[in-house]
């Protein structure tokens, strides 16, 4: 009964910690501007995110190692620096859009202009790393993200087309008056949302934080392959809503409140305030997650040791990490630069090294010198190989399109 507990809070969790505020903008701007034409990039998105994270928290369980430190060991400490660089450089960013959407949730609940929230939400953040054991922690901001479901619920209120939004959805091409420079442009968008690296470094560390042995991987892939899909469906029913409402009405989204739109339009107060909620838990456990995972990277390539349960008299420089992140990404939020544009550009560099990100942990996945026979099967190398080919694309194509859509105007 207690394992079965576990497994339902873990999966929950799973569900309810997916998104950050890079989907919610990323989807809510797609559906808003394209219809349902992007919902294809969501399920792909999920997938390689899954493939990956699976591939990383296997690596991390079986050899009892964290996934840099076994990179810089296998490929040598200048692919491993590499490595290192471009996932700090999107994790760091990623942290202050966070910090950002948690406090642009608050001044929607508040009316009090969102930059008097920014350094309370950085404390609280890392005030909740420090002190909250990590299960509790993870499980808390989960569970209350699971109300976005509001917006799942929002879909079927606002009473659509059904088949119009189906057809949308099928379309794979951009309405008549917008570009397919721009299209792409927030096709990589979505797809960055979806799979940025901070998942699948915070995924497999945690693995370590909490102890995990090869009898827990099945519990964990339980998680990965029912409560990421989930989590893609949330994001689904976020680009949804807005397809039905805002873009029949020609509604930009240019912060939360739009977002949050057609909650309240179908749910009324209960809807906004479910939706306020939602957006408070999902950034403010991104802030977490990625605050953390900013301060693993650091830490496990020059093998310090490392963990939020471990003592600061032993593991200074790891927390020392950790909280200089915090105050570099407030200090940029602070800065009074659009939370929105800070989201939409670390989403785009997310995509940007995303190769650089995964490559490695396909090449330790398949090394049998640390996996023995839990190295890849053919068909993970297969697919994991096509993923590698598809984000390489996207890599290639994300900084031109950025620019020559001017940030996707």
């Amino acid at each position: 009964m207690k394992r079965l507990l576990a497994f339902t809070l873990g999966f929950l969790a799973a569900i309810g910690g997916f998104l950050d505020v890079g989907d919610l903008v990323a989807n809510s701007v797609s559906g808003a501007r394209f219809g349902m034409s992007l919902a294809w990039a969501v399920p792909v998105g999920v997938v390689g995110v899954m493939l990956f994270t699976e591939m990383s928290t296997r690596v991390t369980v079986v050899t009892g190692r964290s996934t840099f430190d076994l990179v810089r060991e296998r490929l040598g400490a200048r692919a491993g620096l590499v490595n290192l660089l471009a996932c700090y450089l999107a994790t760091l960013l990623t942290l202050a859009a966070n910090i950002g959407g948690i406090a642009l949730a608050l001044e929607l609940a508040s009316s009090l202009h969102y930059l008097l929230w920014v350094p309370v939400a950085a404390f609280l953040s890392w005030l909740v790393i420090w002190r909250m054991p990590f299960q509790r922690m993870e499980r808390t901001y989960g569970l209350l993200g699971v109300t976005l479901l509001v917006f799942s619920v929002a879909v079927w209120r606002l009473g659509p087309d059904w088949e119009a939004l189906l057809d949308s959805a099928t379309s794979f091409a951009p309405p008549p008056t917008e570009q397919w420079s721009t299209w792409w442009f927030y096709a990589v968008l979505v797809l960055g949302a979806a799979m940025t690296p901070y998942t699948v470094l915070f995924f497999s560390s945690s693995a370590a934080e909490e102890g995990w042995t090869t009898d827990d991987l099945r519990e964990a892939r339980t998680n990965i392959l029912i409560g990421f899909p989930f989590g893609g469906f949330l994001a689904l029913s976020i680009m949804a809503c807005a397809a039905i409402l805002l873009h029949p009405a020609g509604v930009s989204v240019h912060g939360l409140d739009q977002v949050a739109l057609p909650a309240a339009v179908a749910l009324g107060k209960v809807g906004l305030i479910l939706a306020v909620v939602g957006f408070f838990a999902s950034t403010f456990g991104a802030s977490l997650e990625v605050g953390l995972a900013a301060g693993y990277s650091i830490a496990q390539y020059f093998g310090w040791p490392w963990g939020k349960a471990a003592p600061p008299v032993r593991a200074a420089r790891f927390h020392t990490v950790t909280l200089l992140g915090f105050v570099a990404a407030t200090a940029l939020i602070l800065t009074t630069v659009d939370p929105i544009k800070v989201t939409e550009v670390s989403v785009i560099l997310s995509a940007a090294t995303l190769p650089l990100t995964y490559l490695p942990v396909l090449v330790v996945a398949n090394d049998r010198g640390y996996l023995g026979d839990r190295v890849n099967g053919r068909a993970t190398n297969v697919l994991a190989s096509v993923y590698l080919v598809f984000m390489l694309a996207l890599a290639l194509a994300a900084i031109p399109l950025l620019i020559l859509t001017k940030g996707g105007q």
